[in-house]
């Protein structure tokens, strides 16, 4: 199972490589921003599972930066600890609010809570006519069904996960590697032709394309 990816921004390098250092060693994989500017840039490539926000930040403001972060859990780290200052960051659009300094404990726990809360909202995926179920393990195209191999699913179940990002050939054959035995390099290209062609016939239309010499996207 692939590890949950969070996100950490903070411009503060020792709380950082401190954050960084534990939610390794909790088997978390880690990304790192310094600044709000780079945050954005960073959600170009990746799509964290979470993220921990610091309040300021140079450039960008945590608070200028939350709402381009709609549809991920964001925890608040910040030694702001006015009620209204919190308030406002909750019904702005943060799951959470933890004040610095604190307990690595309660923050490992929040965070915990928060991939719970998203994994149970996170069983299906839409996108233009296709749905995609993980409980069901089934594809559907404008209601109708379409039968797909494990690795075509697989491949399918991730773009759909990151719809406006480019997925690298060697992230997605890490990922596939996890679920299904029977797709390497060589191979990628046939498996990703036959679920476009599966997808077409079914009136999807074109819905995957080719990003030359880097990997794959959903079509716009």
């Amino acid at each position: 199972m692939t590890a949950p990816v969070i996100a950490v921004v903070d411009d503060d390098v020792y709380i950082g490589d401190m954050l960084q250092e534990l939610l390794t060693r909790e088997g978390y994989e880690v990304l790192r921003a310094y600044s709000g500017t780079e945050t954005l840039l960073l959600l170009e490539s990746r799509k964290p599972d979470l993220i921990l926000l610091d309040l300021m930040l140079p450039g960008l403001s945590g608070e200028a930066v939350l709402p381009h972060l709609a549809g991920m859990p964001v925890i608040v780290l910040s030694a702001k600890a006015g009620v209204e200052e919190k308030v406002s960051l909750l019904l702005g659009g943060a799951a959470d609010y933890l004040t610095k300094p604190f307990d690595t404990r309660e923050l490992l726990a929040r965070i915990s809570v928060q991939l719970r809360k998203r994994s149970r909202e996170q069983r299906v995926y839409q996108h233009k006519g296709m749905v995609l179920s993980l409980e069901a393990r089934e594809v559907r195209v404008d209601g109708r069904a379409v039968r797909l191999t494990r690795t075509e699913f697989a491949i399918l179940k991730l773009l759909m996960q990151n719809p406006k990002q480019v997925i690298p050939k060697s992230r997605l054959l890490d990922q596939l590697s996890e679920e299904t035995p029977d797709c390497v390099e060589s191979s990628l290209k046939v498996h990703v032709s036959n679920l476009r062609k599966k997808l077409r016939e079914a009136g999807a239309g074109e819905t995957i394309e080719a990003v030359w010499g880097i990997g794959f996207k959903l079509a716009d």
